[in-house]
């Protein structure tokens, strides 16, 4: 008797999405299902080294892996799910151009990731610049230097010092990471810009609570402010932003000043499409999952990663933390437990305890807490570059990106503003405008043209 192939659908192709992908499309024999991943973008983002690549210290391009080499036996379909539905096991998905249209699933990987958790702080939607995907990390880089054009070629003080005022908000791995790796970048670029020096930048970092880096424990994350503010670097704790409306900065100390650039790492919220459809959810909006990362109420549904409250075994009473360790590990039980659904086998539960965490502060300066032993400076910098290349999916781009390091122990890094990027139509519209403006003089220059 003749019977249909089960269908599963991942949403989302981030760490959780394409590790999972992987991994089945490695256990899964072949006719046994078909693997479908839906995500607005066809690519995933090793998030850890957005630092270095806004930094200049890694090629962009180095940093993302396309989904659709690296799973040549996945359907990969680029748009928006919209809806996902369990009752009915349909998610609604829309691709960039044409009507939308129901994607049926046997078995569902939810996995969207998160978004940035921001607050109604006026001015913040208008001046503020997230640090999450490699399209920010590419335009901060620009608009950094961007800033350093605009204050060696204004005559205005106020300009000029706005210019040269850069604030970071959040005091987690992304906010510490990307404000050293930029000051990095900028203090090596003043040389290209005479008139600047790193003195007449201003670089702070506004951070709520009483310290930075949670992770690596109370003594490095001292360690880490006394560094940051060794190179200058304001670091204000027990401090939050009042508003920034036109790039005017208010803190909550009553402090003022103003600041062309105003970056936003204040940590980050489950994805919307968690509360789109009939997925249950807990009081944080994170979908709820059993030990086994199955969806609560059924045995066909799983999800994982930033999305997910995961029960966390070594810590009982707690989830597991939204950051790439535990996803890439969530993303390898989650398909095991998959394909042992599919055939009728035992699942096991995910559990895995912290190995510590890393941090780098700009070249050659780094934190880290592995399994309690504390390190800092240059071992940990180190460590923290072994520890995520072993971690960055095929041999290709691990290649690459160490290429790109071996290059810049021997070569200055390249500080090359590409703000057109941001606007890559504006150039011909100008020429446009132009051969408008051109016509138009043309005519009423003629003999007999009428201009009133």
């Amino acid at each position: 008797m003749w019977q249909r192939t089960p269908r599963i659908l991942i949403v989302g192709g981030g760490h959780v999405g394409m590790f999972a992908a992987l991994r089945l499309q490695r256990r899964l024999r072949r006719g046994e299902a078909r693997v479908t991943v839906a995500d607005l973008d066809s690519y995933m983002t090793y998030q850890p080294f957005l630092p270095e690549a806004a930094a200049g210290n890694i090629e962009p391009r180095h940093v993302v892996v396309f989904l659709r080499r690296v799973l040549p036996s996945c359907e990969v379909l680029s748009g928006r799910v919209e809806h996902v539905y369990l009752a009915s096991r349909t998610a609604l998905f829309q691709p960039a151009a044409g009507p939308a249209r129901a994607l049926e699933y046997d078995y569902l990987v939810f996995a969207p990731g998160s978004i940035s958790r921001t607050l109604p702080i006026p001015g913040l939607a208008r001046c503020g610049i997230g640090f999450k995907t490699l399209e920010e990390a590419i335009h901060l880089r620009n608009h950094v230097i961007a800033q350093l054009d605009l204050a060696v070629s204004t005559t205005d003080e106020r300009v000029r010092r706005r210019a040269l005022t850069f604030v970071f908000v959040g005091g987690g791995y992304a906010g510490v990471e990307a404000l050293a790796e930029l000051e990095d970048m900028a203090a090596d670029a003043c040389r290209y810009f005479p008139g600047i020096a790193r003195r007449d930048m201003r670089w702070t970092l506004v951070e709520a609570t009483d310290r930075i880096l949670p992770e690596v424990g109370p003594e490095m994350g001292e360690w880490t402010a006394q560094q940051l503010r060794g190179q200058g670097i304001e670091v204000r704790l027990r401090t939050m932003l009042r508003s920034t409306v036109d790039h005017h900065v208010i803190l909550s100390d009553g402090e003022e000043f103003d600041a062309g650039t105003l970056v936003w790492t204040a940590g980050v919220k489950p994805h919307p499409l968690c509360a789109s459809g009939d997925l249950p959810l807990d009081d944080k909006g994170r979908v709820k999952v059993d030990a086994c990362l199955t969806v609560e109420g059924t045995r066909f549904a799983f999800a994982a990663g930033d999305c997910a409250a995961v029960p966390d075994l070594t810590r009982p009473g707690q989830t597991t933390p939204p950051n790439a360790q535990h996803a890439v590990r969530q993303a390898a039980r989650l398909a095991d437990n998959l394909v042992a659904t599919l055939r009728h086998e035992p699942r096991r539960p995910y559990a895995h305890r912290s190995v510590g965490s890393v941090a780098s502060l700009g070249r050659y300066r780094g934190v880290a807490n592995v399994y309690g032993h504390r390190l800092r400076g240059f071992p940990a910098w180190l460590l923290h570059r072994v520890y995520h290349l072993s971690k960055v999916p095929t041999l290709d781009k691990k290649s690459r990106i160490l290429a790109d390091w071996t290059m810049g122990f021997f070569f200055r890094r390249e500080i090359v503003p590409l703000g057109a990027m941001q606007d890559p139509r504006q150039e011909f519209e100008y020429a446009a405008r132009t051969a408008r403006q051109e016509a138009a003089e043309r005519v009423l220059a003629q003999p007999g043209t009428r201009t009133s």
